[in-house]
């Protein structure tokens, strides 16, 4: 039999909690510190730019965090989302393995992203909020908090990274269309945009700088607050909806993962799948490899240091200890614009240096034949980040071929790729090329970490 099988739950299956991760590690990660005293950060030092509820689960180490009715009822529009076994996709590689992907694509906005954009923007309207500032690389988290904004009536600023502004001119109508406004970064709006572009008139933008821009709006108003997508605790934690979900819908196929993989650029997408399988793990169960897969032109977990770093580029977050390319790196510009991070989740880092994950990093052509390749056999066609986690995934399954072993693969295919077609239209047309960094600059970045001891 080659035919795609799908595996659904009830709207009832939906988690009634999140799951976090912090209450069974081995080891506690390493505290956020203050830049200016190197000491531990307090509740108050957060207040300016999130909600308290949302720096409550920053911090905790309660294993179920309840998840408020409100946001399950908004999580009823698409969840639970299809799990897949890819039948067809087996077939086509000849591989023994059993291939399965949890598909984010079916929100709204069409990826993972609403997940923590629609409890953030509850948090956020109940604790008196106006209004929202964020950044977003490639235009799923700007879209999915412009739609949570929506439904919860706040007012969305979104600081969109210059390159994927002008790439993908159809995320950013999306966020429009949801009453959001978006700006392209850096732009002449904040104090730190303006200084960046008097330097770089061209500058491409990153993230970095994007989040220093959303920082600062939030920081001076005191109406409004900032969100982040992906790297902290909180945001991962919300995306743990999508590996419970896959864990009972896995049982509905009377199979257990013994690989799960997840493209990673913050982290975000990756815990959602992985974490859940991570605890069953830590708590006695079954031990699964866990695959992390990034771009090699941005590559943090396997080029980046583990050492205290900034989280944006014009220094004003916290130093959190993570794998970091330097604050100051500046990826190139390739397609897959939610994965150019220079730093990676805290948690996401800890759990690597326990021992807990692997990392691989691919260029992207490689990335896009594995898409595309998927999008022959499955009838979807992933976005660019997303495309990471499917070559990892071949990669496992061609694999068990050589190796004449079946193993159940899992990943995490974290959004679709419509408004993305133009990455595609390139590769076809033979100008995607493996963007790649300077070893000069990042050598300067690392160089620059602030002197943290420990």
């Amino acid at each position: 039999m080659t035919d795609t099988i799908k595996y659904t739950l009830p709207e009832s299956a939906i988690p009634k909690h999140w799951y976090n991760l912090a209450a069974d590690l081995p080891a506690p990660p390493p505290p956020v510190l203050h830049p200016g005293t190197l000491k531990p950060i307090g509740p108050d030092d957060l207040a300016p730019l999130f909600p308290l509820v949302l720096i409550q689960q920053e911090v905790s180490t309660e294993r179920e965090i309840e998840i408020p009715g409100p946001v399950r009822d908004v999580y009823r529009q698409w969840r639970v989302t299809p799990l897949y076994r890819a039948r067809r996709l087996e077939a086509a590689l000849q591989t023994p393995a059993r291939i399965y992907y949890k598909y984010e694509g079916v929100s709204p906005a069409g990826s993972h992203k609403p997940n923590t954009a629609v409890a953030q923007a509850f948090y956020n309207k109940e604790a008196g909020a106006k209004r929202i500032a964020t950044e977003t690389g490639a235009g799923q988290w700007g879209s999915s908090l412009a739609f949570a904004g929506a439904v919860f009536g706040l007012e969305v600023q979104v600081f969109m990274v210059r390159v994927s502004y002008n790439q993908k001119p159809y995320r950013r109508a999306l966020m429009e269309t949801y009453g959001a406004r978006c700006i392209a970064s850096p732009s002449s709006e904040t104090q730190y945009g303006r200084s960046v572009l008097a330097e770089h008139p061209d500058s491409n933008g990153s993230l970095g700088i994007a989040i220093s821009e959303a920082v600062e709006v939030a920081a001076s108003c005191d109406d409004t607050k900032y969100a982040l997508g992906s790297v902290l605790n909180h945001v991962l934690l919300h995306q743990t909806v999508i590996g419970q979900e896959a864990i009972a819908q896995l049982a509905l196929a009377d199979d257990y993962p013994d690989v799960v993989v997840g493209c990673t650029g913050g982290g975000s997408n990756f815990a959602g799948i992985a974490f859940p399988f991570i605890g069953e793990q830590l708590r006695g169960g079954k031990k699964v490899r866990v695959v992390a897969v990034e771009p090699a032109a941005c590559p943090s977990l396997t080029r980046g240091r583990y050492a205290y770093d900034f989280g944006d580029t014009g220094h004003l977050t916290p130093l959190t200890k993570m794998h970091t390319l330097g604050s100051t790196f500046m990826p190139p510009g390739f397609h897959a614009g939610g994965l150019r991070y220079h730093g990676m989740a805290p948690l996401v880092s800890h759990i690597k240096e326990l021992g807990l994950i692997e990392a691989r990093a691919y260029p992207q052509t490689q990335c896009f034949e594995a898409g595309v390749t998927f999008a022959r056999a499955e009838g979807i066609v992933p976005a660019p980040e997303a495309n990471h986690a499917v070559k990892g995934a071949i990669d496992e399954a061609l694999r068990c071929r050589e190796e004449g072993v079946s193993r159940a693969i899992l990943f995490n295919l974290c959004g679709h790729g419509h408004f993305d077609m133009q990455a595609y239209t390139d590769y076809f047309a033979g100008k995607l090329v493996d963007a790649s960094y300077d070893e000069k600059e990042l050598a300067m970045a690392l160089a620059g970490l602030p002197s943290v001891a420990g």
